[in-house]
């Protein structure tokens, strides 16, 4: 039943990120998960509660093993290379779910949309704690907006990654490293 779900979510996920949300029919997600589209029902209440899922759950993740690397850092630099690392290494990996959570954002239900944003205030929280750290003379404001800014540039990777993936990889992270003037870097 878990694989199943997964595979639907995947399947989902792909298929939102190709034409939209609302431009896939539960007919034709069904279909592309070999069941019939009323079939998903038994998985999931709604599309929308298959969105909220995906989403909701990627920003569990994404603070979850933020917090883990950032707490097995010895020192702001080391916390700021791993958190750096492990947001490139999600979104390549993820790269359906930062078209959806940039595209249809607006297409979640109120009750989700809001947990979503308090995990990612909360992973905010997390990179300007430790970008202050490094730079205490920042404003909490302006460490927040180094974290959006460094975001923005991993989660351009859907539209970007025109390299394979491990140079990718290495562009970002040495990029974003250097954008958060972290130590050593290039």
């Amino acid at each position: 039943m878990v694989a199943r779900r997964t595979q639907i979510l995947d399947t989902a996920a792909r298929l939102f990120a190709e034409r939209g949300f609302h431009g896939v029919s539960v007919v034709e997600l069904g279909a592309a998960c070999g069941i019939s589209g009323p079939a998903l029902y038994k998985h999931f209440p709604s599309k929308d509660a298959m969105l909220a899922e995906m989403l909701v759950e990627i920003s569990e993740e994404l603070l979850r093993v933020g917090r883990e690397r950032s707490a097995a850092a010895g020192d702001a630099p080391e916390a700021l290379r791993a958190l750096v690392a492990w947001h490139v290494d999600f979104a390549l990996r993820h790269k359906p779910l930062i078209v959806l959570q940039d595209r249809d954002w607006a297409s979640l239900p109120d009750e989700a949309r809001e947990r979503v944003r308090r995990l990612q205030r909360s992973y905010v929280e997390l990179w300007a704690d430790r970008i202050r750290e490094l730079q205490p003379q920042l404003t909490p404001k302006r460490a927040r907006a180094m974290a959006h800014a460094t975001f923005g540039m991993i989660n351009s990777t859907p539209h970007s990654a025109m390299l394979p993936e491990a140079e990718m990889a290495s562009v970002l992270e040495s990029m974003a490293l250097a954008a958060l003037a972290v130590p050593g870097s290039t």
